[in-house]
């Protein structure tokens, strides 16, 4: 059973202390763009005027609990939509969605409390992000958070579906953890997590190597599935530890523009680790 926060009585989630790194990078990413999002906004003064949206696909309910501390934080949609009022040019739509209703609703008053345009979906990432998608003005600027807990969540379905955005940026969370933990048993089974991942895996990944190798070319496979949808080659991913330094997961950033990628190369690398790709 959830947590309920005190200050709304509304449901919070739990969390590993390495989700304050991520919400950092969040955080970080949103202000550096600041001024592309002014160019966007539909009263910006010489903007392109499509307006500015925030995407997240897996939004819990808005608040956690840090599970090794006991400290309550924003989640990732709190974060998103306050670091970019912060930053004076707020996102003019927010579509936040989660497999749980009851997370989305919450989530929705949390953030609508701001006073933000907010939409909530409950289902699927990709049956929600179709809906998402539908509504979008395709000339406006887009940010979508992809935060699930394993691989199968992360469908490669999901992201083509966003790669049809003209100005679409991704920050995508990709479980190295899950790879590890459960190779064997998506191998074992077809279809299975992978297949959702990265299809067509099994076809081009030489199943005799080592298992370490065998799950850096998966990632390749994935790497060459993504250039495919016309983004450009993602250089530079994030590794997210826990306490015990445990490998969770990466941090992987998305888009189409140059000048984008260059934001994300700014900010992302604080603790100096091995570049993904």
């Amino acid at each position: 059973m959830d947590d309920i926060d005190p200050e709304d009585g509304l449901p919070v989630c739990e969390v590993g202390e390495w989700a304050l790194e991520k919400h950092a990078r969040l955080r970080k990413y949103i202000d550096i763009y600041r001024d592309v999002r002014k160019k966007f906004s539909p009263n910006g003064a010489r903007g392109y005027r499509g307006g500015t949206t925030y995407i997240d696909l897996f939004c819990g309910p808005g608040r956690a609990k840090v599970r090794e501390t006991g400290l309550l934080i924003d989640g990732s949609p709190l974060v998103a939509v306050k670091s970019a009022v912060a930053g004076k040019y707020p996102f003019s739509e927010i579509h936040l969605a989660d497999l749980n209703p009851a997370y989305t609703e919450a989530a929705v008053k949390r953030v609508s409390a701001l006073g933000n345009n907010v939409h909530g979906y409950a289902g699927p990432a990709e049956q929600t992000c179709e809906q998402i998608v539908s509504k979008l003005n395709p000339h406006g600027l887009h940010f979508a958070f992809l935060d699930p807990y394993n691989l199968e969540n992360l469908s490669f379905g999901t992201i083509r579906k966003l790669s049809t955005l003209k100005h679409i940026d991704l920050l995508l969370h990709v479980s190295v953890q899950d790879l590890q933990r459960n190779f064997a048993r998506y191998e074992a089974n077809d279809p299975s997590a992978l297949d959702a991942f990265a299809p067509g895996w099994r076809l081009h990944v030489n199943a005799k190597q080592s298992i370490n190798a065998i799950r850096a070319d998966i990632l390749k496979h994935w790497q060459g599935l993504v250039r495919k949808l016309d983004f450009l080659e993602p250089q530079g991913a994030e590794l997210v530890t826990g306490s015990a330094k445990q490998r969770l997961y990466w941090l992987v950033f998305l888009s189409k523009n140059k000048i984008a990628n260059d934001f994300w190369e700014k900010i992302r690398n604080i603790s100096g680790q091995k570049n993904l790709f």
